[in-house]
């Protein structure tokens, strides 16, 4: 008889470590708190409008295709992409913004024109980005981190001395870039890996190299549509999804979790992998004692953004925006700053704009569009209803005055989304939107264990344990999750 695997959270790394598994032979039982799949990739529809709740950015495609290729299939094969041209657009002022085109020649055209000389320097950059690209994404985040003699090679030990591992991201970009405007184009994936760009290692400008020379892309139907191809793989495979299954206990017997309780019945396991958020599992689906980490570890724990969302409906097409629009016309630094260093509500925020319905006609009713905004916000704020109110005004003052018209009495439908609510729907820790932050202290092996020391057939998958907090991390999380199961609890 197949051996039996409970898989938590019907999420990326929920579904990829599912898949893998029964693709592997093992008998695969998702259980999902929610009604739908996804985690933070859900979907809801309201007005005619179709609102993607989380991610909105397609980067990595290569990670996607890989994924895929494990069992046959290619990404064409449930969806269509579109590669976005602009890949996206960075205001600066309510006059000044700079679409960033695809292609590396137009890139080093647009650097040259900002920053004489700095045509030639990109191209330098980008060329050791690949190297990092190369090394992190085809080698170090597919190791489990399990144990320092993964690392111990001499060539492992050369590929880290070259990845920068030990520079900051800030001052390696100022090697290249001295021009603010292109500062704040090469910084601005930093902004959600958790760190301000000076605590937070070189390595990562292998995610320049993705955004720029692989390019930003969109699956038509929205983002949703990975997660139903996801589904539809892993049922393919015979896995199994229960919806509307709140875990509440992770019963234990002679250090083998042996069945998880939800609200809707209890369900035996020979092995469960938790996809669901590592803390809510680890302190209050375990008894204590079994606990991997203490309250005085999490307390520890540096956190990537949450995020103050709203969705919005508009009943008129807004010309001016793009599909993918980065508002960076207030203080870079401070904004930071206000996640990171000293943790508060931002005094005059960054904030991005997606306008899918630009791409997709199917997102929108005709002649409306479709809208999302999003503030990244330090996690564990105070978060109500006045102080959502008061940022969306903020927000929609400056949306509407780079757009030169009115967008506030033309929306039809409007939703907004904050800590509070990624509590209530993934147990989110501290309220967080994107995991842990990626600073150098909270890399590979310093990351939570995606196996429980102490409950044998337990193990974690997601952005709180490796690789690392992101779509196409969180695919790998659980085939690497997968792999370690499978290394320990063999079919026979």
């Amino acid at each position: 008889m197949p051996k039996r695997v409970l898989v938590i959270g019907a999420g990326f790394a929920g579904l990829a470590a599912a898949t893998s598994l029964a693709d592997k032979g093992y008998d695969v039982t998702i259980l999902e708190k929610n009604s739908t799949p996804g985690g933070r990739a859900r979907v809801f529809a309201a007005n005619g409008f179709v609102f993607d709740m989380g991610p909105s950015w397609y980067w990595m495609p290569d990670v996607f295709e890989t994924y895929f290729a494990r069992f046959g299939r290619k990404p064409s094969d449930y969806y269509n992409l579109i590669r976005l041209d602009p890949s996206y657009t960075v205001i600066f002022g309510p006059d000044d913004a700079v679409d960033l085109p695809v292609g590396i020649s137009n890139l080093q055209a647009l650097f040259e024109k900002i920053e004489p000389g700095s045509g030639p320097k990109l191209a330098e950059f980008l060329r050791q980005a690949s190297y990092k690209y190369d090394v992190g994404i085809h080698n170090f985040v597919w190791k489990p981190s399990r144990s320092v003699t993964e690392f111990l090679s001499l060539k492992l030990l050369y590929d880290v001395a070259r990845l920068d591992v030990f520079q900051s991201f800030s001052s390696h970009v100022r090697k290249f870039f001295t021009h603010p405007k292109l500062l704040q184009l090469v910084e601005f994936p930093i902004l959600f890996l958790g760190a301000t760009a000076e605590n937070t290692p070189a390595m990562y400008s292998l995610m320049n190299y993705a955004e720029m020379t692989m390019g930003t892309w969109y699956p038509m139907g929205g983002m949703h549509e990975i997660v139903k191809a996801m589904v539809s793989l892993a049922e393919e495979k015979g896995v199994k999804i229960l919806y509307n299954q709140n875990v509440q206990h992770i019963g234990v017997d002679d250090r083998e979790a042996r069945r998880v309780i939800t609200n809707a019945g209890v369900f035996e396991a020979d092995v469960v992998v938790a996809g669901a958020d590592y803390n809510h599992v680890d302190t209050k689906l375990l008894d204590q004692p079994l606990r991997n980490y203490d309250d005085a570890y999490w307390q520890k724990r540096v956190m990537a953004p949450s995020s103050l969302l709203f969705y919005l409906g508009v009943n008129k097409r807004i010309p001016k925006l793009q599909h993918h629009n980065l508002f960076f016309d207030e203080d870079f630094t401070l904004h930071a700053q206000e996640i990171y260093e000293t943790p508060c509500w931002p005094t005059k925020p960054l904030f991005y704009v997606s306008a899918p319905s630009k791409t997709d006609p199917s997102v929108a009713p005709e002649g409306c569009e479709n809208l999302f905004l999003l503030i990244p916000v330090a996690p564990d704020l105070a978060d109500d209803e006045a102080t959502r109110e008061k940022y969306y005004t903020m927000l929609m003052d400056r949306l509407e005055q780079y757009v030169g018209e009115d967008i506030r009495n033309h929306v039809v439908y409007k939703r907004s989304y904050a800590h509070q609510d990624f509590k209530n729907d993934y147990n989110a820790f501290r309220g967080n939107a994107y995991g842990l932050a990626n600073t150098l202290m909270q890399t590979a092996l310093l990351k939570p264990s995606l196996k429980n020391k102490k409950v044998s057939n337990l193990f974690y998958t997601g952005q709180l344990t490796v690789p690392g907090p992101g779509v196409p991390p969180s695919l790998i999380s659980g085939l690497v999750v997968a792999d370690e199961v499978a290394k320990e609890f063999t079919l026979a």
